[in-house]
C-alpha cells in the first residue's frame, strides 16, 4: 500500500521514529515539556506503532 509513492509501513516507521526521539529527549529532560504532552505523545506512539507492526507483518508475506 502506497501513499504519494511511499510505502505506508515506511511512513508509519518514520513517524514512529520521530515520536520515539521526542519521548527519549523529553524523558531525559533534554527538552522541557509538560508531563501531559509526554504522556499524549507516548499514547500516539503506541497507536501508530500498532498498525505499523501489523501492516509490516501482513505485507511481508
Amino acid at each position: 500500500m502506497r501513499i504519494g509513492g511511499i510505502s505506508l509501513v515506511q511512513l508509519l516507521g518514520a513517524i514512529n521514529f520521530m515520536l520515539l526521539l521526542f519521548q527519549l529527549f523529553s524523558g531525559r529532560h533534554w527538552i522541557q515539556v509538560k508531563i501531559g504532552i509526554h504522556r499524549k505523545v507516548g499514547l500516539a506512539l503506541v497507536v501508530s506503532a500498532s498498525p505499523h507492526g501489523f501492516l509490516a507483518i501482513v505485507t511481508a508475506n
